[in-house]
């Protein structure tokens, strides 16, 4: 399980990423001062850094310019969205910048590439007698081999990664078929009927009335 420490000041936000990385399968520790979060990541143990940029005392850019020789990964998070604001904050080593406010899919999915980047992303999700190996590309149910399609892979691997949250049809469809893809949101529930029968979701793989499904916990 990847390690992360959120550095965010404003308690409510930090507790709402603290909430949807959990649900991602992830370990957190929240810091709200900059000067703490430099001690913090040159003391080690963390995979990977959430910084806000608007912090009181160091900011979040200089906390970069401190630790960058440490060699833990950085996603900045920041309310500034200006184009020189997120180059700079590349250019200082970030993995990534994400401008607030942003959906926990975002998040959960940038973060999910930073690790793999660095070789801690998760290679085999688990739930409930079913585990998904996204290196050898199989799923086994209670250790029976399951086949599926590529695209029954994929949307698995979303619902499996984004546990008790709402995903809309549409959302699914730019996740799993891409934004390009011409069909129909019907394309969805489609699979998400073949993924019941076959790995025994009926009664956890709820349909969200006029908005989409949700893979209860």
């Amino acid at each position: 399980m990847a390690h992360i420490l959120i550095v965010e000041d404003e308690e409510h936000i930090a507790q709402m990423i603290e909430a949807t990385l959990s649900l991602g399968g992830y370990s957190c520790e929240i810091c709200a001062d900059g000067a703490q979060a430099v001690e913090r990541i040159f003391a080690g143990g963390y995979d990977l850094v959430l910084l806000d940029v608007m912090l009181p005392g160091l900011d979040g850019f200089s906390v970069m310019e401190r630790v960058s020789s440490q060699g833990t990964p950085v996603i900045f998070l920041s309310a500034m969205q200006q184009v020189a604001d997120k180059v700079r904050g590349l250019h200082l080593g970030a993995e990534d910048y994400i401008a607030k406010p942003f959906e926990a899919l975002e998040l959960l999915a940038r973060v999910e590439v930073a690790l793999r980047r660095r070789g801690k992303g998760r290679e085999v999700l688990e739930y409930r007698g079913i585990q998904q190996d996204l290196s050898s590309h199989t799923v086994t149910l209670n250790g029976k081999p399951v086949a599926l399609s590529p695209k029954e892979f994929e949307l698995l691997r979303v619902f499996l990664q984004n546990q008790d949250l709402a995903l809309s049809r549409d959302k699914l469809l730019s996740l799993v078929w891409g934004y390009d893809f011409a069909g129909e949101t019907r394309t969805v529930d489609i699979h998400v009927q073949r993924l019941r029968q076959k790995l025994g979701l009926s009664g956890k793989l709820v349909t969200l009335p006029r908005i989409g499904y949700r893979l209860e916990h």
